[in-house]
């Protein structure tokens, strides 16, 4: 491709010294003509204490810190930092390299708080439309504008099928119901009162296309869409997924 944004969403902080993040992202930024943003995320404590043997410990001082380095390379090629975490020092040399927006999975208030004043924006999973409105939205905005920024993306992930609507809501629940048991997606969860298969973006065309409309007016800046393929075609319910999107961009 030539034009379309390339995204992360999203590495793993734990598994990259920023020093590497910076240099994979700006290595990956060249190579794509100046077209990636960066999404990085904590994880989960089971995935980085059972997996990769590390303390998910500290957090919001461990992205504040992180992100702090990440960009400074990215926007400056050069840092010198000295946290309780991280202690960065040196210069970056990528021949051609932009700076590429840096997004942040974030759902806690305090994670949300260090995406609104030090990134770009957040990228959000497994979050509905009255979560959006009523936690995500207003506090990433305020935390933008103590530090007088308004320009935040809300990247919103989310399932989506052009199918009879019953079909679709099991297929969902099916493939990603396992959600529902990590902390941080089942506070959100909660905050909307359902199960997985209640935030997912499922029906005909007209019934997606207007709970679409309902995301972007609840504050997503962006859709990023998980398309599902439901029932005994499901290729054919890949493609009436993708059609309709094709047709809304540049509309909602």
């Amino acid at each position: 491709t030539s034009r379309i944004e390339l995204g992360t969403a999203v590495v793993p902080t734990f598994t990259r010294h920023p020093w590497v993040m910076a240099q994979q992202a700006l290595t990956t930024q060249v190579a794509t003509g100046g077209r990636l943003t960066l999404g990085v995320g904590l994880s989960h404590r089971i995935t980085v204490e059972t997996n990769f043997g590390l303390a998910f410990e500290r957090l919001t001082g461990h992205a504040t810190e992180y992100i702090s380095v990440v960009r400074e390379l990215i926007h400056e090629g050069y840092v010198d930092f000295t946290g309780k975490q991280y202690r960065v020092s040196g210069t970056m040399d990528i021949t051609d390299a932009t700076p590429c927006p840096i997004l942040v999975a974030a759902l806690g208030p305090q994670i949300l708080n260090v995406a609104g004043r030090i990134a770009d924006g957040t990228i959000t999973w497994m979050v509905g439309r009255k979560t959006l409105s009523t936690h995500i939205v207003p506090q990433i905005s305020a935390a933008a504008r103590e530090v007088g920024r308004s320009d935040i993306r809300i990247c919103v992930g989310v399932p989506i099928a052009v199918a009879d609507k019953d079909a679709a809501r099991a297929e969902v629940q099916s493939r990603f119901g396992s959600y529902s048991r990590l902390p941080s997606y089942k506070k959100m969860l909660a905050i909307e009162g359902g199960d997985v298969a209640d935030i997912a973006v499922v029906g005909d065309e007209t019934e997606v296309e207007r709970e679409l409309r309902d995301y972007a007016e609840a504050g997503a800046t962006d859709i990023l869409a998980t398309i599902v393929p439901v029932g005994d075609d499901p290729e054919t319910s890949s493609l009436r997924t993708r059609d309709l999107l094709r047709s809304l961009i540049g509309r909602i």
